[in-house]
């Protein structure tokens, strides 16, 4: 059940964002159990975004999991994603933070995990 949403300052493209879509649907495999048959994106172009004080391209990812995962997947994951966001969308890696929230419970489909 994760969900990878991504926040950018930068403007996305139809073609760029199903790119993002299927790189980063192949990069959750970084995390143990985690696939792009229950992978969830989110992504919001051209966001008011400022960091170090000015609106050059930037990105805030969050990865959302349910149960947890431990330090290397994530590291591994972060390294793809900015991978990813640098190829896509010409991001530095220093301009992206991803931030990981690991949870117990999980709602879908009107029940919880």
């Amino acid at each position: 059940m994760p969900f990878i949403n991504v926040k950018t300052n930068t403007a996305v493209s139809k073609d760029a964002e199903i790119a993002l879509k299927t790189d980063l649907g192949k990069a959750i495999s970084a995390i143990p159990g985690k696939s792009e048959a229950w992978l969830m994106v989110g992504i919001e172009p051209e966001y008011t975004l400022y960091f170090k004080g000015d609106d050059a391209p930037a990105a805030m990812v969050e990865v959302s999991v349910l149960g947890s995962a431990n330090s290397s997947a994530f590291d591994t994951l972060t390294g793809e994603i900015c991978n990813i966001l640098n190829n896509r969308l010409d991001i530095d890696p220093s301009r992206i933070y991803v931030k990981y929230t690991a949870t117990p419970d999980w709602g879908w489909n009107g029940g919880n995990f």
